[in-house]
């Protein structure tokens, strides 16, 4: 069985009991966060979709920690000025454990 959830702008496909990286969510490690956005829904039946969310569908996960990403570093210059910047950047992010889908 898995979901195809939506957080973040973006979408996750998810079995029980995953460990997914999701964009930072406002929840502290240990708490449980509901994604109510299930987009896809699999049993062993088949395949339901949403147009675009399946109605009574959620995915329920336990929040493992939040954490920064590795540093990325931008660099923009201006040919012939002698003008350069280096900018980095670390995304925030919440790792989090997927206990029970239910659809």
């Amino acid at each position: 069985m898995f979901a195809v959830i939506e957080t973040g702008g973006k979408q996750y496909k998810v079995n029980e009991g995953d460990v997914i990286f999701v964009e930072k969510l406002e929840a502290e490690a240990g708490d449980t966060v509901t994604f109510d956005r299930v987009l896809a829904l699999s049993d062993g039946d088949g395949i339901r979709t949403g147009s675009p969310i399946l109605d009574g569908a959620k995915v329920t996960a336990n929040v493992v920690k939040n954490g920064k990403g590795k540093k990325i570093y931008v660099m923009t210059y201006k040919p012939k000025k002698n003008e350069k910047k280096k900018n980095g950047h670390r995304q925030p992010y919440t790792k989090v454990q997927i206990d029970k889908i239910e659809g």
